[in-house]
């Protein structure tokens, strides 16, 4: 009888949310894999309930050297301690301990980096942390046979850095088969208000969040503003709205199922995704967010990502703001009201129908198949 093998996924991110590492294990699960996926519990964490083993360390801190440090000591010490056949690292900050095991134990081993990064604001805009995380990937990747990551551009700079073979699968989640039934009354908002949504777990500084908020004062008062999820600016955020007295104009809900979140999604006239270019990896991201607007029929406000403004030039989906000050986030935005939502109808359709997570899978298999077929 053939024994299936076991494949170990880690990650640092909260797998209630991690919509990406989720997709990873359900198809290396349809590859033939049993899977054991390993990330952390925060006080915050939704409960979970995967088809496969999930693991998640509650660790003595949430965040910072110490965070990091005992999370790559717990990781290594698990996948030192449990048998698997191979492993599958989620981002740099849980590269190091699968590339010592994967010596170890001579196992084959997948690197997945959802995003550039060195190139994060995070780490970029600090000088030490930045020579920390740098020096630990110029001594990782060119070690890699082949790595996944997010988008072709992001592809290319880890290509043309490190002569590695980069793939990339995009951020495309599939579309629930029942997403959850919300209306605008559960949160406050009118049916003739024109409601903007920005959402997702990575709710944080430079995503143009703060300046999104701002931007009311200079539009009428029927625009509204749902904000769903979290971030390290998710303070700053609830500062921003008592600062311009803005809460009859801006909701705020917590990070929730990604059904019930796409509930709300579909309420929308206009999704909101403002990451600034101040930073190499806002500069070529392209948010899970940008693909749940398009299959909710949701036209997009974009900011600085190229990859996001090429999306809405391909299909007409949105408009593109010319800068990050609210007076200008204003402008686009009405200049949207002005045209209706019809208006980029027919190219959110196109765009939904040739950007699916079926044509993604597709990639992702061959890539499991590459690393793990032997």
């Amino acid at each position: 009888m053939r024994t299936i093998r076991t494949i170990i996924v880690s990650a640092t991110s909260d797998l209630s949310t991690d919509q990406r590492v989720h997709k990873t294990c359900v198809t290396l699960q349809k590859s033939g894999f049993e899977v054991i996926c390993v990330g952390r519990k925060l006080r915050n964490s939704l409960p979970l309930t995967r088809p496969y083993k999930t693991v998640r360390f509650t660790l003595p801190t949430e965040r910072g050297i110490l965070f990091y440090t005992c999370y790559q000591l717990w990781l290594f010490m698990y996948l030192l301690l449990h048998k698997a056949d191979g492993l599958w690292a989620n981002d740099l900050d849980t590269l190091l301990p699968n590339f010592l095991i994967s010596r170890i134990k001579r196992l084959p081993i997948a690197y997945d980096s959802h995003e550039y990064f060195c190139g994060s604001p995070e780490v970029f805009k600090r000088p030490l942390r930045y020579k920390v995380w740098k020096s630990l990937e110029d001594l990782l990747l060119p070690r890699l046979s082949s790595m996944l990551t997010v988008n072709a551009s992001i592809a290319a700079l880890y290509q043309k850095e490190y002569g590695i073979q980069t793939y990339f699968v995009r951020n495309i989640s599939p579309i629930p088969e029942e997403i959850a039934l919300h209306s605008r009354c559960e949160i406050g908002i009118a049916e003739t208000d024109f409601l903007i949504v920005v959402q997702g777990r990575g709710l944080n500084v430079d995503r143009g969040n703060e300046e999104l908020i701002e931007s009311l004062l200079y539009l009428p008062a029927f625009v509204k503003l749902l904000i769903i999820g979290s971030g390290n600016a998710i303070d700053q955020i609830h500062f921003q709205i008592l600062k311009h007295q803005l809460s009859d104009r801006v909701v705020v809900l917590p990070p929730m199922p990604y059904r019930e979140m796409l509930g709300f999604t579909h309420l929308a006239d206009l999704g909101a995704a403002l990451d600034k270019p101040v930073a190499p990896n806002y500069l070529y991201s392209l948010p899970n967010k940008v693909f749940d607007y398009i299959h909710c029929g949701v036209p997009i406000l974009g900011g600085g990502s190229l990859e996001v403004q090429h999306l809405i030039s391909e299909f007409n989906i949105g408009e593109v703001i010319p800068d990050h000050s609210p007076s200008n986030i204003a402008k686009t935005v009405y200049q949207i009201i002005k045209v209706g939502k019809s208006f980029y109808k027919d190219g959110l359709k196109r765009a939904a129908e040739e950007l699916n997570w079926k044509k993604e899978e597709g990639k992702l298999i061959a890539y499991i198949q590459k690393i793990f077929s032997n």
